[in-house]
């Protein structure tokens, strides 16, 4: 997606951010013409000034459909989930809804750092850059990316998805943290004592919006 005279939404952030996966699925879920624009907010010159004026605490993602500016990744989903046409993403029944906005927000607090940060980035990032890893911070984080596991495996019971049975903004916030985490030793061990998740984890692995949005880490 190369012109911004064809589309007038664009995407500011990483490919292999977490959070700017969760954005860009969103937006291939709806089916929404838009244009990626990688930023790197991690250089070693700092994050670039042009982006501090779409974000100003210099992170990703950021959206600009027409003119409208917003950054968390929170408030994209739902914007463009209600702003777009295309299958909706978000249960209409106020529980249903209420337990998705419980385990995006669950995900945020508790499973993204000890997953990501700890885990991933110690055991595969770091060693690829050359780098020593911590691996006092990988055994840390292993009770607490456990009880994320729990958690997530009990709300899918005999369901497909996470909430009711039909692709929610929860899945979609899921799936990119629980891909990293399954590309280390420590995830798939830890993946294993939970069947179900394994299974929800391959289907959503195999949607076309997964597949398209693929970074350098997968």
């Amino acid at each position: 997606m190369s012109s911004l005279t064809q589309y007038d939404t664009v995407l500011f952030g990483l490919s292999y951010s977490v959070y700017t996966r969760i954005a860009r699925l969103v937006l291939e879920e709806k089916g929404v013409g838009y244009r990626f624009q990688e930023v790197d907010v991690f250089a070693a010159s700092g994050v670039p000034s042009e982006h501090l004026g779409r974000h100003p605490f210099g992170r990703i993602p950021v959206l600009d459909h027409d003119g409208f500016r917003l950054y968390e990744t929170g408030a994209i989903t739902r914007y463009v989930d209600e702003a777009f046409p295309g299958p909706a993403l978000q249960p209409a029944a106020p529980t249903s809804r209420a337990r998705m906005n419980q385990i995006i927000s669950s995900l945020d607090a508790y499973a993204y750092r000890p997953m990501i940060w700890d885990i991933f980035v110690q055991r595969i990032s770091v060693p690829r850059s050359g780098g020593v890893l911590d691996e006092h911070a990988v055994q840390t984080a292993l009770p607490m990316a456990r009880t994320c596991l729990s958690v997530l495996a009990a709300q899918l019971a005999e369901r497909h998805y996470l909430v009711e049975d039909s692709l929610s903004l929860a899945d979609l916030h899921a799936a990119p943290m629980l891909m990293y985490l399954a590309a280390t030793p420590e995830g798939t061990q830890l993946l294993e004592e939970h069947p179900t998740l394994q299974a929800w984890l391959r289907q959503m692995s195999a949607r076309e919006s997964v597949r398209s949005t693929q970074g350098k880490y997968g």
